[in-house]
């Protein structure tokens, strides 16, 4: 057996960039490179092994979390067929790295995670940085990975690299099980030479299959459906994820049966598909809301049923609805007590399409969808007016940009009160035009991520809306996209303070304490004083950005314009409303306290308990 004598660290990069993934005949390479940031624990290992490798792309970022947001983002626009190595350091270099773990876990979506460790031999302990307990010898922060990785390993010798790198693949090219992996190397067993077998890097393939579901299983759900009287698609990320949006409106349009879309699916039909809902759930708009609590049969694709999608359990009203849910992962498809098609989506809707030829839903439940649709439309149309008011309100924001960008383009955001606003409003033509991470709605995602969209879709104008204060949680990637050469545009929209919690804090009798950038007064002690001067256009400006100032929506529009044709990031900064929002049409449940001497929480606590009625529990 021929073996290469290199160090574990050189291993490791060597390894990776001889890994591809293949789907439906279409073979890529998987790692698009390494993102992170260098030091003791990492820099004379890996970091010693990517400058050997130069073909295998190394990109400094500014913060570890960053690192692993725009590998998320970039393993979004690929389909989950691609992604980053994220390294650090050990200590608070790795623990920077966990949000983004978390994120990516519960997004299902693939990122590995490489952190420095501490030392095996020990010799030298504790090492800077290092975390001491009195119980154990074998305890690092990266520990802390585990419970938020898909698969987590440590590295003590470097042999065990020869059985862990193939399992590192095999999760992260698994859709049913993929999400963060971590691998901790201790910093000496990085730079320790081994003579690892030469097969150990030699080009592989990972093939991505699309598992069929369970023939006598999908007889019972095509019996289910073919009985309905009034189903209800609910398009998760799933559908997206395995490219099944033609499937899906192929089916759509013969049997008739109306879709609406969680945040992650939005976009698996064109938003002026007449059977196409809109969204769903507590950012849902009343028509899909409207349809889904009369549902007799929900048929989830590619849906985790979050809180947001299920309205905290009370969107599904109908007293006999049956599920049907079709998802690579077993955990999923089986939720709500469902009829279970664990399959890949695309495959198990060319499997249900060719049974499914003589069924259709009544002319009236179609026509009542497509009214549904286009009274919607007329509504997110009368939200885009142009009101005058200043400042201008996040919805007519919303609807320049929206009226601006190609059909190809790419809305992005995480957090506050803008997913809920573009979940309602945003006119999706393209099945990746609408990004959204909301599964960990993680602030400070934004500027990273978008830095993840253009590398997987470099041919796509990306728009990151983002508000001021997930802006100031992470701006610093705007000094990455400057030096790596990545161009897209950023609309900043400052309401001076968080105007998501803020609202939600007012829902549930709080008053919004807490929620505003503002002075702290000295005759009250409280943060009520005048707002803060914040400058967000000088601190784009001193990042590297090219920045553009808009006061209305007139020059906000002028501005998109001489952003598209801009060579570097674009920042557009604009000032709007806090208090003036998009109507909501569904509760989310978030505890309100049971005894108050507030009165406006007291009302609150009166409301929930009205609202708790109204859910149920699927056994």
């Amino acid at each position: 057996m021929k073996t290469n004598r290199i160090t574990a660290g050189q291993a490791v990069v060597r390894f990776l960039k001889n890994q591809y993934v293949e789907r439906d005949g279409i073979e890529n390479p998987f790692f698009a490179g390494c993102l992170g940031i260098f030091g003791h624990g990492i820099v004379a290992g890996v970091g010693e092994g990517l400058m050997e490798n130069p073909d295998f792309r190394y990109c400094m970022t500014r913060n570890e979390q960053s690192s692993v947001h725009i590998a998320i983002a970039y393993a979004k626009m690929k389909n989950r067929l691609g992604t980053f190595a994220c390294i650090s350091s050990i200590g608070p270099g790795a623990t920077n790295m966990i949000t983004g773990a978390a994120c990516a876990t519960i997004n299902r979506l693939p990122v590995l995670i490489i952190p420095g460790d501490i030392f095996a031999r020990r010799n030298v302990a504790p090492v800077l940085q290092q975390l001491e307990s009195p119980s154990s010898q074998d305890i690092s922060v990266n520990d802390c990975f585990k419970p938020v990785s898909k698969y987590w390993d440590r590295i003590n010798r470097p042999e065990q690299l020869i059985t862990s790198l193939p399992e590192v693949m095999r999760v992260l090219t698994s859709p049913a099980d993929t999400g963060a992996v971590t691998l901790a190397i201790p910093q000496d067993v990085q730079a320790e030479a081994f003579d690892f077998p030469e097969k150990l890097f030699r080009k592989r393939v990972w093939r991505v299959a699309r598992p069929r579901p369970d023939n006598n299983l999908l007889k019972e759900a095509v019996e289910i459906i073919k009985n309905s009287k009034k189903p209800v698609i609910i398009a998760g990320g799933g559908v997206i994820y395995s490219q099944a949006t033609d499937i899906l409106k192929t089916i759509v349009e013969r049997t008739g049966i109306p879709v609406a879309e969680t945040f992650a699916g939005k976009g698996s039909l064109p938003y002026n598909h007449p059977l196409n809902l809109g969204a769903v759930g507590v950012t849902g708009t009343p028509g899909a809301n409207e349809f889904t609590s009369e549902a007799d049969l929900i048929i989830g694709i590619g849906t985790r049923y979050s809180d947001f999608t299920t309205a905290s359990k009370t969107a599904f009203q109908n007293p006999d609805v049956k599920f049907i849910n079709i998802n690579i992962a077993d955990f999923d498809s089986y939720k709500h007590c469902a009829l279970p098609l664990t399959a890949d989506a695309k495959a198990c809707l060319e499997e249900l399409n060719t049974l499914l030829t003589d069924f259709k839903v009544t002319d009236e439940y179609i026509k009542r969808s497509a009214n549904l649709n286009k009274t919607w439309d007329k509504q997110v149309s009368e939200l885009y007016k142009v009101t005058g008011l200043q400042p201008v309100t996040q919805a007519e924001v919303v609807g320049a940009v929206n009226e601006f960008a190609g059909p190809r383009d790419v809305v992005l955001c995480a957090a506050g009160s803008l997913p809920g606003d573009l979940h309602k409003l945003w006119r999706t033509l393209d099945p990746k035009g609408f990004h959204l991470e909301y599964g960990y709605s993680t602030m400070g995602y934004e500027c990273a991520a978008g830095i993840g969209a253009k590398l997987a879709c470099p041919d796509r104008e990306i728009y990151v809306m983002v508000g001021d204060g997930n802006y100031l949680m992470m701006n610093n990637e705007i000094v990455t996209a400057i030096q790596e050469g990545i161009k897209f545009t950023i609309i900043l929209l400052n309401n001076n303070g968080f105007g998501s919690i803020g609202a939600l804090s007012q829902s549930i009798g709080s008053q919004r304490f807490g929620t505003k950038y503002r002075y702290r007064e000295k005759e009250t002690g409280q943060l009520t004083g005048k707002i803060l001067p914040v400058d967000f256009a000088q601190n784009a400006r001193s990042l590297g950005a090219h920045v553009i100032e808009a006061h209305d929506i007139s020059s906000l529009k002028k501005a998109l314009s001489e952003a598209k044709v801009q060579s570097k990031i674009t920042v557009i900064t604009i000032e709007t409303d806090l208090y003036i929002g998009v109507p909501g049409y569904a509760w989310w449940e978030v505890a309100v306290s049971e005894v108050s001497e507030i009165d406006t929480v007291k009302k609150a606590y009166q409301s929930y308990i009205e609202n708790k009625k109204k859910q149920k529990y699927f056994l």
